[in-house]
Parts: C-alpha cells; structure tokens; sequence
C-alpha cells in the first residue's frame, strides 16, 4: 500500500475538493491508503456522501485551520492543533507514509516542510516545481517557482538535477530537456548568477542542457524543464497564467460580439473548451516540493477535486520509483 497524508483544510474550497478528490483516488487506484486530516465531524459528513472501501481511509482530528495572512513559521510552531501541522507530524513520525498533498499556505508548507520533514543530505535548498501545459499538449516544469528567492549556481544546479529526475520519473521524460531561464538565448546573456550557473549545466554529464530559454518560450513545447530562482520562477508562471486568462476573456469577448461571431463560437465550441480545459490547473497536480525526505505536492489554493485527485497520483507514481532515494543517491557525497 501506497500511505498518504491529505490535509483537508486550507484551501478555497476546503474541505469538500480535498475529500471528493480523495475519494476519486481511492476508488480508482486499491494500493492507495490515506489519512485524511481536519476537522473529524465536517470530514464524516463529507465522506458520506461518497461510495468508498472505507479500509482505504482513515481520519485524523485537528481543530485548527492555519491562514495564509499568518506568519508561516510563527503558524506552524504554534498552531501545533492544525490540520498541516498534524498532518506534518503524522509524516514525520510515520516511516511507512509516503507524502503529503495541501491546498493551504505555501509559505505554512515550505516552514513545516524544512522544520518537520527536513532536506535531503546533500541538497542546499528545497525548490518548488510545478508543472504548465505547452502548445504541443505536453507539459514544462519550473524549478525554482518561489522557495527560493536570493540563489546562487550550485543551488541552480541542483535544481536542475532535481527538476530533471522528476520528470524523467514522473513524465516519463527519459532525457529532459533543461533550460535556463535568461533574457537571451545566447551563452555570454545575463548577469553573473546566470553566467556562473550556465557553465556548471553546461559540464554536467547528468543533465540535457540545451541552453538559456527566453520567457517568450516558455510553453513552446520546445523544452522539458526551465531553471531559475524563485523570483524569476514565480514572475514567469504567473505572467504566463495571467496572459492565458486574459487571452481567454478576449475570445470570449469577440466571440459574443454579434450573432455572426456568436455563430462560430458555435461551430468552435469543442475547440475552445479543449484549449480552456488544457490551460486549467485542476487538470494537472500541484507544486512537487523537491528536496526533502518525504514526497510533498502543494496544490492551488483554490482547486478543485481534480487538481487533488491528481496531486495524489503525482506522489504515488513518485513514490513508486523512489525519487527521494534518487536523489539522495545524485546529491549526497558523504566525506571519504
């Protein structure tokens, strides 16, 4: 059995997403056993709404919800009753429990998670890695998107090394395609954490460098994995997520424009629709936090069940083919 931690508050729509997702798993994969933690009455309730083997599910009460205006470490030191709190703990003092998924504060999930959980030995810092749709219908990862804001090389260089196992263990993706973030594709572009960290990718024999990657192509298709610090990782996917938004009301706009133009979106339904759902978050799992000793996936703070669901296939296929051990194995070279 597959063990894993569900915090079930925190989210926009908490508790209902995160237990109806839950639920979808459960039924759609027998190995799976998780632990859902919350409020235990609220949770009940929800829970009987579903059709599910009830050996598969097991509910830990916490009474508190941590806030995403709260002071992340301050909340996870104090707020010892709540649900990412409990379900951190649960982690921690569980061998057999492979992860994690919240909807709740990331800023809460990154403290719990070098507080509680720990980095890997070897790894310098923790990064987050989502993943975005391309124009080809794959997918790209970032690595960092916001853990890290202030990096240097070597932090860059096991990002990419991390970045690169996980897809290649969780897309299937047998050589990634790694890029660096810079405002130019050509070598000598950049400033000197660009530069410095552009020769250590490039002499990496564990890595497919195919060098820097300008904003513009982010979801071109063209590349597997993009690395960046954290700042520059959170600027590109939220300006990529704000302009596939805007761009979406300016078809619809055009779209309602007439009794001409509302014919086509007629004839164009299916299509549009595919391109809406392809660009939606709940169609994918949420962020992998790479680096720690368990396997944590920070979902979207106002997804759905599906975005759960996913989420908690995202840790079982990690786990499955052991990444954290992998990475271990890549980044720890203990003293000889």
């Amino acid at each position: 059995m597959i063990k894993i931690v569900v915090d079930c508050y925190g989210g926009d729509l908490s508790p209902q997403a995160n237990i109806e997702g839950a639920v979808k798993a459960i039924n759609d994969n027998k190995e799976l056993y998780l632990i859902l933690v919350g409020k235990e009455e609220e949770i009940k309730n929800e829970l009987a709404k579903y059709t599910y083997n009830k050996e598969q599910i097991e509910i830990v009460n916490a009474t508190e919800v941590i806030d995403c205006n709260e002071s992340p470490t301050a909340a996870i030191k104090q707020k010892t009753d709540s649900s990412m709190v409990k379900a951190y703990d649960l982690l921690k003092n569980n061998e057999d429990l492979a992860g994690m998924i919240t909807l709740g504060s990331t800023g809460a999930m990154l403290a719990g998670a070098v507080l509680k959980i720990g980095r890997v030995k070897g790894v310098k810092r923790p990064a987050l890695c989502p993943i975005v749709p391309t124009m080809d219908g794959g997918v790209v990862a970032v690595c960092d998107s916001g853990a890290n804001v202030d990096c240097d090389p070597v932090w860059l260089e096991q990002f990419a090394i991390m970045g690169n196992m996980y897809m290649k263990y969780g897309y299937n993706i047998e050589k990634p395609r790694v890029a660096l973030l810079n405002i130019g594709t050509e070598e000598e572009k950049g400033d000197m954490l660009r530069k410095e960290t552009y020769q250590l990718l490039k002499n990496n024999p564990s890595i497919n460098f195919v060098g820097n990657m300008e904003s513009r192509d982010f979801i071109s298709g063209n590349y597997d994995l993009v690395v960046c610090d954290g700042f520059a990782g959170n600027v590109l996917l939220k300006s990529t997520e704000g302009t596939a938004l805007e761009l979406l009301k300016l078809i619809k706009k055009a779209f309602l424009k007439n009794a001409k133009t509302k014919l086509g979106a007629l004839m164009l339904k299916k299509e549009v629709y595919g391109i809406k759902d392809m660009m939606n978050y709940n169609n994918y799992p949420g962020a992998i936090l790479l680096g720690v000793n368990k396997l944590i996936v920070k979902s979207h703070g106002g997804g759905k069940a599906s975005s759960v669901y996913h989420s908690i296939n995202l840790i079982a296929r990690l786990q499955e083919n052991k990444i954290v051990e992998k990475i271990k194995e890549e980044l720890y070279k203990p003293a000889e």
